[in-house]
Parts: C-alpha cells; structure tokens; sequence
C-alpha cells in the first residue's frame, strides 16, 4: 500500500455525530425488540424473523435504504452508515435479512449501474422495506470466485443453490446464470426453498432449487459476475462490522458478569490471570474496530484499497469474533454452557460468520495477492 496522497487519503476511522445517532436508534430499537429472551424464543420457533421488528428497522428508521441514493428512494448514505447498523444487530444477534439484503443484494443491483428499468424498481422497493432480495449464492461463496450456479434453458432458470442464507426471508432472488444475473420471484412456479440446519440459528439457510422458474433478466455475464463481486466484496467488508459487534458484546458481558460472580470473598474478575485474558481480549477488540471501520471507509469513499482493506478486515475480525465468544462461554463457567444463556447464540454467530464470504485463511492469500512484496 502506498502513504496517503492527495489522491488517497488517509482513511476515517472515527464516528460521526450522525453515525452515533443512527447507532442509538437501532440500538433503542433492538433493546427493546430484540433481547436475549426474545432472540431465543424466536430461533426455537418456526419462524426466526420478526416482520414488525423489520419494518421498524428498514422502514421506521430507514436502514434498508442506506446504501441507496436519494433519486430511488433511499437515504443515500454509505457503507459506514451500514456498518453502524450492522455492529448493533451483531451485538444483538438478531435475526435479520440486513446483511444479505441491504448490503449484499443492494450493492450487487447498484454495481449494474442502471438508471431505469427493472433494477431501479427493485432498488426503490429495497429501500422502501416492501421488499426483500437476497443473492443466491452459497454464504460461504467469496467474492473473487463469484460463481454461477445455475443456468438458462429456454428462458428458464434452471440449477440447485446450497446454503443460502436468508433465502426464506427473501421475496425476491437474485440468480447469477451462465447468461447474467435474474432476478426471480422466490414463491414462483418452478422455486423451491427448503430449510437446512444450520449451526447459527440466527441466520437460517436454505436449499434453493430452481426448475424451469420465470425470471428477468438484469445483466449480461460479464457485467453480472462484476456486480456479484462488488455485492460480495461490500458483503465481507461490513460482515467485519457485525463480528465487531459480536466481539464487543461478549468482552462487555464477560467483565460485568466477572465482576459480579464472587469466589472466596472476591470478583473473579480481580483475579490476575482473568484480568490478563480480558485485557488481551480488549486489545485485540480495538483492532477489530480499526479494522472493520476502515474496510468500511474504503468501500463508502470508493478506495482503490477497497479489496485489501476488506481482506485485512476479515483475516483479522473473524478470529477476534470466535475468540471473544469463547471466551465469554468458558468465564461465565457452567451457566455460559446453558442454552438459557445467550453466549451460545454468540459462539455460533461467530464461527458461522467466520466461514462466510471467505474464510481468514482465503482472504490471507488474497492479501498476499494484493500487496506487492519487495524482492529479496
């Protein structure tokens, strides 16, 4: 990487007085609607979304529109405001289509760069909140692998996507094909989504299959695999955000309850070798941070960087993530191994999250691949 110029500036890894406005609503809003009892009473029923908690996110407070401009109805901010948003519903756990629908499928349509037409209908109903769109794509699937899972028979969309995630919240499918990228009506004639099981109940998956279903076409291949790159990109950049946001709520809650449980006439907390693992945990929790705020500095300022600085942003973020909610479940000591304690909830996020959109280990190599290395 080369020092900051005139042409690129250092980034800003502060919050403004908007982004932290924006942080207490959602925040007020999910501590109301979204605790630790209720999370748990949603993921051990049928239905782990909240349609009213939704609305109220994306249209009461109008986060499903950020990443949108102002001429298709959105709020025309940028990933930095997403990246706010997602900190708190990872802090929260919540059950949400945020990532995969505001920030993964949003930046894909936004990447075809069209004016009118199908996309920009599709891109007015999103940040409206009338809609939900979801990439379909394996979560797992990394940005430049971007692949194209299923194909086009005579004018249908034919193939079987795995591990989809969100897929039953969405309304609509977005579908990478050997011939573009088609938007397809998840309960259309010939669309089949079937639960799987997933470690983080949280974020449920599914099984699309596609059979000889209706769709429209928003792109040509070329200009499809581009776009599905940049909504993956954008999409392991803020997933950075939300692990930060796991990472915290797991340092916070494992300080309050060490300085609560008492052994031997004491906090634990006190004891010298809880302190150190802690204040090792805090340290590296600042570099999440610093990390995740600059990948979301640099996909919102459009930093020729973008790529590396997401890549840093995952290698490091996804260990912090596992990391802090280990630790959070081995301090609080047998209760933090009861499905009545929410750590659990926070452990499979983490691992779940440190697989999606490329694991650590592949956007390592892709650091190694960005970063030019002096000769020997």
């Amino acid at each position: 990487m080369t020092a900051p110029t005139e042409e690129t500036q250092a980034p800003d890894l502060l919050y403004s007085e908007a982004e932290e406005g924006l942080r207490a609503a959602v925040r007020a809003l999910l501590a109301d609607r979204s605790d630790a009892p209720v999370v748990l009473a949603r993921v051990e029923s049928a239905t782990p979304y909240d349609p009213q908690l939704w609305k109220a996110l994306a249209v009461g407070i109008g986060a499903a529109g950020l990443l949108v401009p102002e001429e298709f109805g959105g709020q025309g901010a940028s990933h930095r405001e997403a990246a706010v948003v997602l900190e708190e519903l990872g802090r929260a756990v919540t059950p949400a289509p945020y990532l995969t629908g505001s920030v993964v499928a949003t930046q894909t349509l936004l990447a075809l760069g069209a004016s009118a037409g199908p996309v920009a209908a599709l891109l007015g109903d999103l940040a409206a909140g009338r809609r939900v769109a979801v990439l379909a794509v394996p979560f797992a699937a990394h940005a430049p692998d971007a692949a194209q899972p299923a194909g086009v028979v005579a004018g249908r969309v034919e193939g079987t996507v795995t591990g989809v995630a969100d897929a039953a919240a969405a309304d609509v499918l977005l579908v990478p094909t050997t011939d573009g990228l088609y938007a397809v009506e998840a309960r259309a004639g010939g669309v089949a989504v079937e639960p799987l099981v997933p470690l983080d109940l949280t974020r449920p998956l599914a099984t699309v299959t596609l059979a000889g279903a209706a769709g429209t076409r928003l792109a040509d291949g070329a200009s499809a695999v581009a776009a599905v790159r940049r909504g993956l990109l954008a999409g392991a950049g803020l997933l950075a955000s939300e692990q930060l946001g796991v990472a915290e709520w797991c340092l916070a809650e494992t300080v309050r309850y060490t300085r609560e449980r008492h052994q031997f006439n004491r906090p634990v907390g006190s004891f010298q070798a809880l302190k150190h693992r802690m204040a090792q945990l805090w340290l590296e929790v600042v570099s999440a941070r610093a990390a995740a705020r600059n990948a979301a500095d640099a996909l919102a300022t459009g930093s020729p960087d973008a790529p590396l600085a997401v890549a840093v942003a995952q290698a490091y973020c996804s260990g912090v993530a596992v990391h802090a909610a280990e630790e959070c479940v081995q301090l609080h000591g047998g209760i933090g191994m009861t499905w009545e304690h929410p750590a659990h909830l926070y452990l499979k996020r983490a691992k779940a999250d440190s697989i999606a959109y490329g694991t650590a280990g592949r956007h390592r190599e892709t650091i190694a691949e960005l970063v030019e290395l002096p000769a020997p």
